[in-house]
């Protein structure tokens, strides 16, 4: 991504936008925002800052490592004008990190909230249930420490096979099994309870998925278009 390409991109969805009755946000998501360098990280924010400095955007978003978070980079967004923060948190045990390959550690994720919080960002985490060596009793485990932490929101993903990446080659060997959709509705719920219980909004269940990306890279998990619909109704809601 360039500065010139974001610009293209930005215009382009404001002529379908009002600016003065919607909230606008412009994000930086699908990957760790603050793990590329501090200059390419700079071109971009500048460009969202633009808007955001003549009112056509209200808030600037980004995605990124726990692992990646630091006094300096937190204080480089805070001058950039970026008001939100979501952490891939993935899960909270440090075998089911490993086992993934993940690169971060629990406390990590601990400090890099902290911090996000410290510097009044708004703080989202993420989690997955069913990764490679993950459990029900591990996700659950996972959703009781991230509730602790005081997100301002979580989303909650369960663990979906693609073409071309590790976790397929796992599924292709036999050592690496999806959840079914079932015992997915089921973690869930017991997840959203628990960051219910603790007013914290569950603002996405379930990974949004284009009818491409299904056809094309979906191989195997428990994907459903309805996802969250699926999970309030084992909740009873």
């Amino acid at each position: 991504m360039t500065a010139e390409k974001a610009h293209k991109i930005i215009k382009m969805y404001l002529t379908t936008i009002d600016s003065e009755k919607n909230r606008v946000e412009i994000a930086f998501f699908g990957g760790s925002f603050t793990a590329i360098d501090m200059q390419s990280q700079n071109e971009l924010l500048n460009v969202a800052l633009e808007y955001k400095n003549i009112g056509r955007v209200h808030g600037i978003r980004l995605s990124t490592r726990p692992d990646y978070i630091t006094d300096k980079i937190l204080q480089n967004l805070k001058n950039k004008g970026v008001t939100e923060i979501e952490l891939g948190v993935q899960s909270m045990c440090e075998g089911v990190l490993k086992s993934n390959n993940r690169g971060h550690s629990p406390q990590d994720v601990i400090d890099a909230s902290k911090l996000v919080k410290n510097y009044g960002f708004t703080l989202g985490l993420q989690m997955m249930v069913g990764l490679i060596g993950d459990s029900k009793e591990t996700s659950i485990y996972t959703a009781g420490e991230i509730a602790r932490l005081k997100p301002d929101f979580v989303r909650i993903y369960p663990t979906l096979v693609f073409k071309n990446t590790d976790l397929y080659d796992e599924y292709k060997k036999g050592t690496f099994a999806p959840l079914t959709l079932n015992e997915a509705i089921n973690i869930c719920a017991e997840a959203v309870k628990i960051f219910n219980k603790e007013n914290i909004k569950v603002i996405r269940l379930g990974l949004l998925m284009s009818d491409e990306e299904a056809k094309n890279n979906f191989v195997a998990g428990p994907h459903h278009p309805r996802f969250r619909e699926l999970v309030e109704k084992q909740m009873g809601l």
